[in-house]
Order: structure tokens, then C-alpha cells, then sequence
């Protein structure tokens, strides 16, 4: 399938999609990202995310509408710091989409949403992910040592932080927000 990147939209994730979430689920990289393994499991994740107390989740959709992505902000806490995510389908990975996404969202959050610090952490052998929070404008930070745990194994995390304050550019590519 072919996906129009030339813009992407930040929108809720619908009912419509669970099958989009089952395939990109099925990706051995994304196995340890949220348990969806069929269409029932990603219709319970949808409704769980659609409206959260302390979080925002959104599809990032092309534009045919297609959700060829993921990018959040939650756990958002009162000292105005949220734990940000993001995640792409395989084949479109490496045409700056999370990248991209990650911006828009950075950039709503500090100032539409009020958040001063964004956080992120990626495992210290996901360089593609690393990447993609320096391109965004986030810092390395320092190493969390045996941070997660997947199947009884033990992973470090590189954690990594924008502040308000700090300079973001923007996509390079127009991104709306629907909230």
C-alpha cells in the first residue's frame, strides 16, 4: 500500500482502525508496545486511550486519513511534565514521519497543552529512535540502568527531555492537530 506523507494529521484513533493497530502490532519490533494482538485487544486500547485524564494519543494519519503512526503525550504530572512516545508502521519508517509527528506534538504540547518538560526514553540499542528524539529537539539526558524489563531480560534506557524553552524546528512537513 502506498502512503501520502506529504502531510500528516494528529488525530484520535477511531474504532476503524483497530485493524491498522493488529498490523502494526504484528511487527516483531513492536511486540513489547502496548499488547495488541487482534482486533478485540486494539479496540480495548482505543477506548482506553480516547480519553485519558493525564494524556493525549494520537494517530498520525497521511493524507488519505491512513494512521501510519502513533505519537502521545501522558502520565503528565502537576509539575507540568509529560512522558512522550511514538511509534511508525515498518515500511514507512525513516521518512521522518515520527520525526515529524514528534514536532507537532512537542510544539502543541508546550503551547497549547501547557507542559514545560517532555520526556522520552528508548532502549540503548534502538539507535532509529534515539535519532528521532534528537531530530525532534530532545537531549540526551543519561542512562537508566535495567530500566524495562521484557521476558525476563533486563534493558538500560537512554532518557532524553525538551524543555519549553528549548528551540524546536519545525516539521518539514505540514502537520495539523485535531483534538
Amino acid at each position: 500500500m502506498g502512503y501520502a506523507l506529504g502531510r500528516l494529521d494528529l488525530r484520535r484513533w477511531r474504532t476503524a482502525d483497530a485493524l491498522r493497530l493488529v498490523q502494526a502490532h504484528s511487527d516483531p519490533d513492536m511486540v513489547y508496545q502496548g499488547g495488541i494482538v487482534d482486533r478485540a485487544t486494539a479496540l480495548d486500547w482505543i477506548g482506553r486511550v480516547a480519553d485519558l485524564d493525564n494524556g493525549h494519543v494520537y494517530a498520525v494519519a497521511d493524507a488519505d486519513d491512513h494512521p501510519v503512526g502513533c505519537v502521545g503525550v501522558t502520565n503528565i504530572d502537576r509539575h507540568q511534565v509529560g512522558w512522550t512516545w511514538y511509534w511508525t508502521l515498518a515500511e514507512i519508517r525513516g521518512q521522518g514521519v515520527a520525526r515529524d509527528a514528534l514536532r507537532a506534538l512537542a510544539d502543541w504540547a508546550h503551547h497549547d497543552a501547557g507542559l514545560y518538560r517532555l520526556e522520552l526514553g528508548h532502549r540503548l540499542g534502538n539507535p532509529a529512535s534515539c535519532g528521532v528524539a534528537g531530530s525532534a529537539g530532545f537531549l540526551a539526558e543519561g542512562v537508566e540502568r535495567h530500566r524495562l524489563a521484557y521476558d525476563g531480560t533486563r534493558y538500560d534506557v537512554e532518557r532524553h527531555a525538551r524543555l519549553a524553552s528549548d528551540p524546536l524546528t519545525p516539521p518539514s512537513r505540514p502537520v495539523t492537530i485535531s483534538v
